[in-house]
């Protein structure tokens, strides 16, 4: 049985804010950010952002990978 899960721009916006205030990203962050993602038809302008923002501060070194 597979389970999809329902995305809304809030619940984006959430997670995106966690990684970006503890400066890291987890596993569990990880999944529930392409979840996210991967549950929405097509990204705006905004939501393209925002991941490319995520991914810049991940190259700098300003977002930390942890388990």
């Amino acid at each position: 049985m597979l389970t999809t899960t329902t995305s809304n721009p809030m619940q984006l916006e959430t997670v995106l804010e966690h990684i970006f205030a503890i400066r890291r990203i987890t596993r569990h962050d990880q999944h529930l950010l392409m979840s996210t993602l991967l549950s929405k038809e097509d990204l705006n302008e905004e939501e393209r952002l925002q991941i490319s923002r995520v991914f810049d501060a991940l190259r700098r070194g300003l977002i930390k990978v942890v388990d």
